[in-house]
């Protein structure tokens, strides 16, 4: 049941005949956890909050720093210092105290991925490292649990391992973080609530330089060693 305040908060939500209060319920109803509070977890985190989502936990170990705040949202400058996890939680409850956050200070491992991601529906990965992603992507499949992904080059989304350097050496638009991270929060909303197309089998670019837009379609692979025909992963023993 949905509270008269909250009633009030999410009415935009609930007069959408593609959400309604049966959508709103969905929403209120379920957990996600976003892995990383920096660029992309950070308007993913707040999207998600405004929009009413139950629980949100964070995984991330890291403090903010003054090069953080030209892209981080969540966080501000008297927070420098300070744990990403806590001024997150700060700011979400500020936002929307309706919703239950967990702080997870810690990196994704091996050793912990099956437990943290085991405890919610839905995984936002907005890590900036490729080894987090390939773990973070292992252990989703694993505990069967929906991964949506996002990652960022200088001026693009989606970059291949390899082809760019971090965003401390090379740069990164701010505002192209804050597009791709409401995206993946959009993209999360959509599969709780059920409507519309979801990207499964699609690939998003995004060429921020031109305004571009593109989609690639691709299908399983059979020889996968994840998820095709011969398994080979079967744990994430790989990641140790």
């Amino acid at each position: 049941m949905l509270s008269p305040d909250e009633l009030e908060r999410y009415a935009r939500h609930i007069v959408l005949h593609e959400v309604g209060g049966p959508g709103q319920h969905a929403l209120k109803e379920a957990s996600v956890l976003v892995v990383g509070a920096g660029g992309l977890g950070a308007p993913a985190l707040m999207y998600l909050a405004a929009a009413g989502v139950g629980q949100l936990g964070v995984v991330d170990d890291d403090v903010v720093s003054l090069s953080n705040l030209q892209r981080q949202i969540i966080h501000t400058t008297p927070e420098i210092g300070r744990r990403k996890v806590d001024t997150a939680a700060e700011r979400i409850h500020a936002l929307n105290p309706h919703v239950r956050f967990a702080a997870h200070a810690t990196r994704m491992n091996a050793d912990n991925a099956m437990d943290l991601i085991g405890g919610y529906d839905l995984v936002l990965d907005g890590s900036d490292n490729f080894e987090t992603r390939y773990l973070v992507s292992d252990a989703c499949y694993l505990a069967a649990r929906p991964l949506i992904t996002a990652s960022l080059g200088t001026f693009d989304g989606s970059p291949p391992p390899g082809t760019v350097p971090t965003c401390a050496e090379a740069g990164i638009l701010g505002a192209l973080a804050g597009v791709l991270g409401s995206m993946m929060a959009l993209e999360a909303i959509r599969e709780i609530v059920g409507f519309g197309e979801g990207l499964v089998g699609r690939l998003l670019m995004v060429d921020a330089r031109t305004m571009r837009f593109e989609t690639l379609r691709y299908t399983r692979d059979p020889l996968n060693i994840l998820n095709g025909d011969a398994l080979t992963i079967t744990d994430l023993s790989g990641h140790k």
